[in-house]
């Protein structure tokens, strides 16, 4: 028996008390016993409390009226009440308010003791599941989404703005710019946030295999439908509905889940009974879904239904500010999961990586950091150690001339970037002259010359 249960006993009878108490205690349950269901329930605003044992009939508060209490307060503490005036309709009426069990005084010691062991073990389920929700509400809540830019500022406001809501949203971006992420952060920051989040990826299922997978479908529906089966729609009851790669969907399938918008209400595949379902639905795309409703593969009434609340992340490679909080993010995040002691990016190798396209967006980089984590034997990672792609200079030129305005003055701009090289040189020469000509491959005379013209100190 887990030691670390903790039972609360009450019983007005303090013989009883005292025997439940021993019985409990010998069992190996750690037993607080108080005969005063007032104190008792003080006693659960104060304390960590796994069971609760309470006798029926008691002056002051009856035991039905402490079940009330504690489901109100504390419905996740299992209530067992004894009574010594046992009856069907007393059973039934404490059931009724969510009693985990009803025991009829007298009772044998092995009833007892195994209707507690059970309570005992949904109560350990319990606190399990409050553990594994607070997990993941810490990995996706809010603040796991890394970056300090304007742009995932800007993210970050909407996503604050709509969780509150009702309202469908669509989320819009590159593949791996963290669709999924921020579909999560809003519904762990919604009311919803006890209910499930169910995620389906709309293109990894054939149209039959998806459609099943959505509605659910009922006993001989189909060959191999063995047994009646719920859908995502079922399961997200209560909760949210991610919807990835929504532009994916068939005709077909767009008409189903435009009646699901509207009505809130769909049959299972094979069925003709409407189930009614009470869900958010969170969208995402890495498509432009207006120009697909102009080509006339997706819907227009299905996109205004999808497209209430619009969230667009923007693709990494505008916003590189982000880069090296979310290498740092990643190198604590995946050094923990392979076990593996934590490595530092040189200056250098972090400014290959603020300078690169990053195709891939976010997923592309925390494998390349996951890689550099890995098959880096020492604890720095230098430049030759980022993959080839990253070590591209024209690539790295062609990104950094991407960023730069298409209507310029040119001499101007050259000008600013000459100043802005000759200043980074400098520091990472330490001030030192003669370091950071060499790092510009120019002459010491040539560096003075440059720096007098720009007015840029030496020190």
């Amino acid at each position: 028996m887990n030691e670390k249960t903790h039972l609360l006993v009450l019983d007005d009878e303090k013989n009883y008390l005292l025997v439940l108490e021993a019985l409990l205690t010998d069992a190996g349950y750690t037993v607080t016993a108080l005969n005063d269901p007032e104190t008792g329930l003080a006693f659960l605003e104060e304390s960590e409390v796994d069971v609760i044992v309470t006798d029926m009939k008691m002056p002051k508060i009856t035991g039905r009226e402490v079940l009330e209490q504690v489901k109100k307060n504390w419905p996740h503490i299992p209530v067992l009440i004894m009574t010594a005036f046992g009856s069907i309709e007393s059973a039934v009426e404490v059931m009724k308010y969510g009693a985990f069990d009803y025991i009829t005084k007298p009772f044998s010691n092995d009833e007892l003791l195994l209707s507690v062991h059970n309570a005992a073990e949904l109560s350990r389920m319990h606190r399990q599941y409050r553990v594994l929700r607070e997990n993941l509400e810490e990995r996706y809540g809010m603040h796991q989404i890394i970056g300090k830019s304007r742009a995932i500022r800007e993210t970050l406001g909407m996503v604050d703005r709509a969780a509150p809501s009702r309202s469908t949203v669509l989320i819009s971006g590159e593949s791996g710019t963290g669709k999924e992420l921020v579909a999560r952060a809003i519904h762990f920051s919604s009311p919803r946030n006890k209910g499930p989040f169910v995620s389906v990826n709309c293109m990894a299922l054939n149209p039959g295999v998806l459609e099943s997978e959505l509605f659910g479908h009922e006993k001989g529906s189909f060959t191999g439908a063995v047994a009646m089966r719920r859908g995502r729609f079922e399961q997200a009851g209560g909760g949210t509905l991610f919807l990835d790669e929504i532009g994916e969907l068939t005709p077909e399938l767009q008409v189903k889940l435009l009646r699901v918008l509207q009505e809130r209400r769909f049959e299972r595949v094979g069925g003709t009974e409407e189930v009614e379902v009470d869900i958010r639905i969170v969208a995402a795309t890495n498509k432009n879904l207006q120009e697909e409703v102009e080509k006339g593969s997706f819907r227009e009434d299905l996109f205004y239904r999808l497209n209430v609340v619009h969230i667009a992340l923007p693709p990494l490679r505008e916003r590189r500010e982000d880069i090296p909080l979310l290498v740092a993010h990643f190198v604590d995040k995946l050094a923990r999961e392979n076990g593996v002691t934590p490595k530092t990016f040189t200056p250098e190798a972090l400014d290959y990586m603020t300078g690169y396209e990053w195709p891939g967006n976010i997923r592309q980089l925390q494998n390349v950091v996951e890689r550099c984590l890995v098959l880096v034997s020492g604890d720095t990672i230098r430049v030759d150690d980022l993959p080839p792609e990253l070590r591209d200079e024209e690539a790295q030129l062609k990104s950094a001339v991407d960023l730069l305005p298409v209507q310029l003055d040119l001499a101007d701009t050259l000008e600013r970037i000459e100043a802005a090289l000759i200043r980074r040189a400098l520091v990472r020469a330490d001030f030192v002259q003669v370091k950071a000509a060499e790092l510009l491959a120019i002459s010491k005379s040539l560096l003075q010359y440059k720096l007098k013209k720009y007015n840029i100190t030496g020190h």
